[in-house]
């Protein structure tokens, strides 16, 4: 059953998540050869359209509006209902981020529609879309399907590959006016304490800390091998919680969920809390002193020894294989 679908496209500083092209691969699936139509929404976003072609929308609708520039649960729902009143869609994706998880439900009961958040998996089987998500903290997978109404779901990043990139695709690029108004919330100014450098939630290669680095100064070899790797720095809530770092690298139950190709945990027990917030990586490394600690029964390779020593070897070679490759 060929389907309009509608694509949430994430904007960050100018530029395009990469869960925006996953989302557009999803919606492909979804979409069962009808339509994937993307959205993008913000104060000045039209020059972005393209890009969301070229990875496999088909067209690309705009709401533009300087009250739009900083996300708000109502600006943004306002001029997202006003493209859903027009285009009517049958399906629609957006990315499990934490603009997709405050954004959806708002959505999704305006439309008095279900919801399957933070899918890993979309696939067509017996003649239904099928939607694959973790529960119980990733110890067990649910496959749900919707037997009514919209196909809504959200897709957490870094688990469905987008398309290849074509240059040479081309489709339509629209504007959709919509009345921005009555906000209940104003951004006057954003402070990021996060990182610079690459999203962790998108990581691909993520170098995390427990409380096995002692101190904030315990993080910088992390960070060297983080850099030298391309990826992002982590921290198990132990870290955070003694002040070694801010609480925006946190990942697990109460942090963030990743699932990087590579996850480097260093130091850290293996909490089931943390366990649950990247358990689902593709690769694991563990390295900690303690035989016995619980990460070992979750990682893919183990190195029982001190961090310290263990962190600056691995910066090291592969800083070697960097230079012969």
């Amino acid at each position: 059953m060929a389907r309009k679908v509608l694509i949430l496209g994430e904007v960050r500083d100018q530029s395009l998540r990469n869960v925006s092209f996953e989302a557009i691969a999803a919606g492909k699936t979804v979409a069962e050869g009808g339509e994937v139509v993307a959205v993008l929404i913000g104060d000045s976003v039209s020059g972005l359209a393209q890009e969301m072609i070229q990875y496999g929308a088909d067209r690309v609708i705009t709401v533009e509006d300087e009250k739009l520039a900083a996300y708000t649960p109502d600006g943004y729902s306002q001029a997202l209902m006003a493209v859903i009143e027009e285009e009517k869609p049958e399906g629609m994706i957006f990315g499990h981020t934490a603009l997709g998880k405050d954004l959806s439900p708002k959505i999704a009961a305006k439309l008095q529609t279900g919801l399957v958040s933070d899918a890993i998996h979309v696939e067509e089987a017996g003649g239904n879309i099928v939607f694959t998500r973790p529960i119980y903290s990733g110890k067990a997978f649910e496959k749900v399907i919707v037997t009514d109404g919209v196909l809504f779901a959200t897709i957490r990043p870094n688990n469905i590959a987008p398309l290849d990139k074509d240059d040479s695709r081309s489709g339509d690029v629209s504007q959709v006016s919509a009345e921005i108004k009555d906000l209940r919330t104003i951004v006057k100014d954003v402070i990021r304490k996060a990182t610079e450098g690459v999203d962790l939630s998108e990581a691909k290669v993520i170098v995390a800390g427990g409380r096995g680095v002692k101190s904030e100064d315990g993080f910088s070899p992390l960070k060297e091998l983080a850099d030298v790797l391309g990826g992002a720095v982590g921290a198990s809530r132990g870290a955070c919680d003694a002040d070694y770092c801010d609480y925006s690298l946190q990942i697990g139950q109460t942090g963030k969920v990743v699932t990087p190709d590579l996850y480097i945990a260093c130091g850290i027990s293996g909490a089931i809390q943390h366990l649950a917030g990247m358990s689902n990586s593709k690769v694991i490394v563990a390295i900690n002193k303690d035989p016995e600690a619980n990460i070992f029964k979750v990682a893919d390779y183990g190195i029982v020894g001190d961090l310290f020593e263990v962190i600056p070897m691995l910066t090291e070679e592969f800083k070697k294989l960097k230079v012969h490759s």
